[in-house]
């Protein structure tokens, strides 16, 4: 693709996001870092919404094809910022519960009488990181940068690179992919802090949850097994008014 063409279509994909014809003229660095960060934003607020919900989380673990374990949970969320994800299935496990604030994160257990802290990259199931179900602010972890345009599935994609603000962040860096004419995000590579791939993300099944269309089927495939992988699937999904006092050790100890 040539620099005018590719320029022609990042002019198209602008107009139909909305932008103002003022804003349209993206031609040097810092006009750049501004549309990958909104970009971000904008894909952002297509997998989860912005304000307080409730969503149901199906996760399938598939190993050589076969299929493996099943969990469920429950995931409330405030505003990006504070994440409650309980467990529902299996029953064992009913009762544990991870706390997120910020980027801190804690697990809460029956048999456990003080909460213990986990790191957002640490594995909770599967292909499944915590930060996974309890964190999923791209705009807020990552100075993205736009590298390209790429097809994926058959549609034409920004590609950004994802840069972690700091090391307590879910993964190091991602690669992104989403769409040019709507901003669905289609595609993640995550990366661990040595540079190498851990595994590839697919957003599926876009349908609509809590108001709007959203991805509700992921696929996480090991970057080195590639016969593991862990299927997220959103059952449901609402807006919910959730008071701040939820999110509190104290609250989640009741709830244990």
């Amino acid at each position: 693709m040539t620099k005018s063409s590719h320029n022609r279509r990042r002019l198209l994909t602008l107009i139909a996001l909305g932008f103002a014809a003022p804003r349209l003229a993206w031609s040097t660095e810092a006009d750049e870092d501004g549309l990958a960060r909104e970009l971000v934003a904008r894909a952002d607020a297509i997998r989860f919404p912005q304000e307080s919900f409730q969503t149901d989380i199906t996760v399938r673990n598939f190993n050589n094809g076969e299929a493996g374990d099943v969990r469920k949970y429950r995931v409330l969320s405030r505003g990006n910022e504070n994440t409650i994800v309980l467990t529902m299935e299996p029953t064992s496990e009913r009762g544990q519960a991870l706390l997120m604030r910020g980027r801190d994160l804690w697990i809460f257990m029956p048999s456990v009488s003080q909460p213990v802290r986990l790191s957002l990259a640490q594995r909770l199931t599967g292909q499944v990181a915590n930060g996974d179900l309890a964190r999923a602010n791209f705009a807020g972890d990552y100075t993205p940068r736009l590298i390209g345009s790429e097809t994926v599935d058959g549609f034409p994609c920004h590609a950004l690179d994802l840069a972690a603000i700091d090391r307590g962040v879910t993964y190091a860096r991602v690669k992104y992919w989403v769409r040019e004419d709507n901003t669905w995000p289609l595609k993640a590579e995550f990366y661990a802090l040595s540079g190498r791939l851990l595994k590839t993300c697919r957003y599926l099944d876009f349908r609509e949850l809590a108001g709007r269309e959203r991805p509700t089927r992921l696929s996480l495939e090991d970057a080195l097994k590639a016969d593991e992988r862990s299927e997220l699937s959103y059952e449901t999904m609402t807006l919910r008014e959730l008071p701040e006092r939820m999110f509190t050790r104290e609250y989640l100890r009741r709830l244990g």
